[in-house]
């Protein structure tokens, strides 16, 4: 079946869902350049403004523990605009305080817990609008809009900057504003409960099929369940030395286009413009090609090509090697951050998959919070190659975890896995059907699973 059809036959929330993070992507433009724009704008040295973010970034580990709570109490909807509504509320305190570099963790810190929030939340009602059989493609394409509004975002940011930082943030603002109107008008409200929404055109206001909590089957605790509930957890912990290189690059590569290659910020873009090219270019191919690889094939392939896009730049350091990297380490990114969101929601019964999803956009928050204060301090240390060289080992740690655990063997046929909705249950798990998960984010995420 070819990708439009398969998109047609997703709920129309859904798509909604995939309009809004392209929208919410494309008006990021302060993360990006946050490091410049603290460096640059407010004239703190790189090693100052790496604790700043680490410090900030308990928001993103704030906002990943409130994420399931949130789904759970409120609905998978209202944990998506409060996370926009903080976002864009800590990014207009930025753009406004004019003091010493103390007071810009407050506003830091509101903004990503909003971004900490809209990750998990989202892969949640990915999961929860979704057959077994259309996760993989389902998250592919969240994927895919995600990183097509980075390619945007990034580069109109530059832009915006390189006229006033204050342009900059008020589009950040404008777009977060505007995806959460479009969440709010497109995205049913589900409360607690379980929403089984359909493309049918009676939908296109939001009425949705609901599934009352209590009229849902329950399943039995079993021993069974809760070991294979740690094996997933360990699989997602795993996942933070895939998410390390990320962050760590997201605080690098300006600093070193900007000072160390004296390029200007507009460069910074155009390594996301790379990025966003070849998720777009390659994703849906990539997702085809990994069905029936399992769980541990595909991770071990990701971490092999995040480790030889980190060789090129330490090995020919220039702005053509980092460009060229980009290319390398992002068909590594596609595979992970589509891999592991698919395995929890495709093993874990429904009424825990927020709180496991939650668990992703904590690792990516403990990365935030830990990564760039480490790289500030050994960047003021040791320079800017000692940074490399540490990311660089980041996945191998992470290859040699994900070839030591275990996961769940593919579900026999006729039955089904914990976490599917319905649909056939012919064997077509995670493992059958293509073995392919955050935040933020941009969200594992990428930074595309954040708010902007």
């Amino acid at each position: 079946m070819s990708g439009p059809s398969r998109l047609r036959q997703l709920p129309l929330p859904l798509k909604a869902l995939f309009v809004a993070t392209f929208v919410n992507r494309a008006g990021m433009f302060v993360f990006p350049l946050l490091t410049v724009y603290l460096v640059r704008g407010k004239g703190l040295d790189p090693g100052a403004a790496g604790l700043l973010i680490s410090v900030a970034g308990t928001g993103l580990l704030a906002g990943s523990l409130l994420s399931g709570p949130v789904c759970e109490r409120g609905g998978r909807r209202a944990a998506l605009l409060t996370a926009l509504v903080l976002n864009a509320a800590g990014n207009l305190g930025l753009a406004v305080l004019d003091g010493p570099p103390w007071t810009y963790a407050t506003p830091l810190l509101v903004a990503l817990t909003g971004m900490g929030m809209f990750g998990p939340a989202s892969n949640t009602l990915v999961a929860a609008l979704t057959t077994r059989e259309q996760r993989p493609f389902a998250y592919t394409v969240g994927y895919i809009a995600t990183n097509l509004g980075m390619g945007v975002g990034p580069l109109l940011g530059g832009l915006a900057a390189a006229y006033s930082y204050r342009v900059m943030f008020a589009g950040d603002i404008l777009a977060s504003l505007l995806c959460a109107e479009l969440i709010r008008r497109w995205i049913p409200h589900d409360g607690r409960t379980s929403v089984a929404t359909t493309a049918n055109p009676r939908t296109r206001r939001g009425v949705s099929a609901v599934t009352p909590q209590r009229d849902r089957p329950r399943r039995d605790r079993h021993p069974r369940h809760d070991r294979h509930h740690r094996h997933v957890r360990l699989l997602v912990l795993l996942s933070f030395f895939y998410v390390v290189p990320l962050i760590g690059l997201e605080y690098a590569l300006p600093l070193t286009v900007t000072t160390v290659l004296h390029g200007s910020a507009g460069l910074v873009g155009v390594v996301y413009t790379i990025n966003s090219v070849v998720v777009v270019g390659l994703g849906l191919p990539i997702e085809k090609r990994l069905r029936g690889h399992g769980v541990k094939r595909p991770l071990l392939v990701a971490g092999l090509l995040w480790t030889l896009g980190l060789c090129v730049i330490v090995l020919g350091f220039s702005l053509p090697a980092l460009l060229l990297s980009t290319v390398v380490w992002t068909l590594g990114e596609i595979i992970a951050s589509v891999v592991v969101p698919t395995y929890v929601a495709d093993q874990v019964e429904e009424r825990r998959v927020g709180r496991l999803m939650a668990l992703g956009g904590f690792v990516l928050g403990l990365a935030r919070l830990a990564v760039p204060a480490g790289l500030g301090a050994l960047w003021t240390a040791e320079g800017h190659r000692a940074v490399f060289l540490v990311l660089l080992c980041a996945p191998l740690v992470g290859m040699a975890g994900f070839a030591l655990v275990r996961t769940r063997p593919v579900a026999p046929q006729g039955v089904r896995v914990p976490g599917d909705r319905g649909g056939r249950t012919d064997g077509s798990s995670v493992e059958a059907a293509g073995g392919v998960p955050g935040g933020g984010g941009r969200e594992v995420g990428r930074v595309g699973g954040e708010a902007g």
